[in-house]
């Protein structure tokens, strides 16, 4: 019989951990090409053979995904397996349907299946869409867990960014590391202020391989998840955040609705000016939908190196690339900043934008008064820098976790801005990851 044919939809990051280890050395399927979306500068590059495997010595084409139809069509494609995350459920079918009409198959991989089991307790930190907090709970797991003599280790979900054949398995230990390995700013937002706490942490695009590297570097397993993706490590906690500012996406997201009916524990956050009758209808969907679990409250703590300086200022706002473009937030903690600390306007930058800068705001048009901290490529860094150096305005207001002046230089003054995670009910959610722990331990005979 001929191999099955099949084109995996992906985004740089869950597609290739599929392929991995669902089909990378099966003789009876064949991974014709991979279709790029979300992320930038993806399409036209190559999965490598010395990734892709023996039965792929050529790699495997990553293509455009606009006209799937036309692709199921010229490559024969018999199975199209949908492997990304932070997409309606409405988007999701209208892609499946057009996919089916076409003629192929469309499937979807079960969580469970994609998981690897690791011999240390595994905490996941999940979501129900991207920029809902998961990086500052990840934080203040790590600090928490420190506290009480653990030695955490982070991996984190991949962004298979630069030449793939160098990513397999990725260790950062200091922000030499990051620039060693060519981090873009989104890498860097994840990874820089985790070694600034000096967590271990890896990353990359096999995660069995990377699995073997990380057990070795600490006790305790912490999934950073990206998007909304589910883990990729089996989890013995299983923690989800929600965000009543975008109250009902909890149920109407794939996989982040996948992530609440799994949880184990789910974290609201964001509670601080959230207005009632959302996070009403956040608690009353978790209470229909998953009543038996635990429900802990949490807010972020915004804060600004230099709060004074802020008053009375026009101020340039720039939040987290992500969160604000497909993570589908028109603002975030750079904003909150500017509100709470007295600015006098916040600056609209569209007018001022430059190259690629240009297409985002066509491409999120929600963004009318901040910049999205994007730098997926040096050319779109400098895209960043020529809009900020346009702006008219008295300083920046920087919530991007990385420290974007050391990346690009930046004329104007520029204040940065924190976020961090804060229990309403102090030691509600170290609580469960202890009698997790004291769960495993007593599992192994470990006293």
């Amino acid at each position: 019989m001929k191999p099955m044919r099949i084109l995996i939809l992906g985004a740089g990051g869950r597609d290739f951990h599929n392929f991995n280890l669902l089909y990378r050395h099966r003789r009876d399927v064949e991974v014709v090409a991979f279709t790029a979306s979300q992320i930038p500068f993806q399409v036209g590059r190559l999965y490598p053979p010395e990734l892709a495997g023996p039965l792929y010595p050529d790699g495997i084409p990553i293509l455009a995904d606009d006209g799937l139809e036309a692709l199921v069509g010229r490559l024969k494609i018999d199975a199209a397996v949908f492997s990304y995350s932070d997409i309606s459920h409405v988007r999701v079918m209208e892609i499946a349907s057009r996919l089916l009409a076409a003629g192929c198959d469309f499937y979807f991989i079960g969580a469970d299946r994609t998981m690897l089991q690791s011999g240390l307790p595994v905490i996941s930190v999940c979501a129900v869409r991207t920029g809902c907090g998961k990086s500052p709970v990840t934080r203040f797991l790590c600090r928490a867990l420190r506290q009480q003599g653990r030695n955490p280790v982070v991996v984190r979900h991949p962004m298979a960014y630069g030449r793939l054949e160098r990513r397999a398995v990725q260790s950062f230990r200091s922000s030499e590391d990051l620039d060693a390995q060519g981090c873009t700013l989104e890498e860097r937002e994840e990874y820089e202020p985790l070694l600034q706490l000096g967590v271990p942490l890896f990353a990359g695009i096999d995660y069995e391989a990377i699995l073997k590297v990380a057990e070795k570097a600490g006790d305790v397993l912490i999934w950073d998840g990206g998007n909304n993706d589910t883990p990729f490590y089996r989890p013995d906690l299983e923690i989800v955040l929600v965000d009543p500012l975008r109250a009902g996406d909890e149920l109407s997201y794939y996989p982040g609705y996948i992530n609440v009916l799994r949880a184990h524990l789910v974290i609201v956050g964001k509670f601080d000016g959230v207005p009632p009758e959302k996070l009403g209808l956040v608690l009353q969907n978790l209470q229909r939908t998953v009543p038996e679990t635990r429900v802990i409250q949490g807010d972020l703590s915004v804060s600004a190196e230099d709060p004074g300086a802020v008053a009375g200022r026009r101020v340039l706002v720039i939040e987290d690339g992500p969160t604000v473009s497909h993570g589908g937030m028109a603002f975030g903690a750079g904003v909150v900043a500017a509100r709470r600390f007295g600015a006098a306007e916040i600056v609209d930058p569209r007018p001022f934008a430059t190259g690629s800068l240009k297409q985002v705001f066509m491409d999120y048009p929600k963004l009318a008064s901040i910049i999205p901290a994007m730098g997926y490529s040096k050319a779109q860094l400098n895209d960043l820098k020529d809009t900020i150096d346009a702006v008219p305005c008295d300083l920046v207001l920087s919530a991007t976790p990385v420290d974007l002046g050391r990346l690009i230089p930046i004329a104007k003054p520029l204040i940065r801005v924190g976020y961090e995670f804060k229990e309403l009910v102090p030691g509600a959610l170290m609580t469960e990851v202890l009698r997790m722990l004291a769960k495993f331990d007593k599992a192994r005979g470990v006293s």
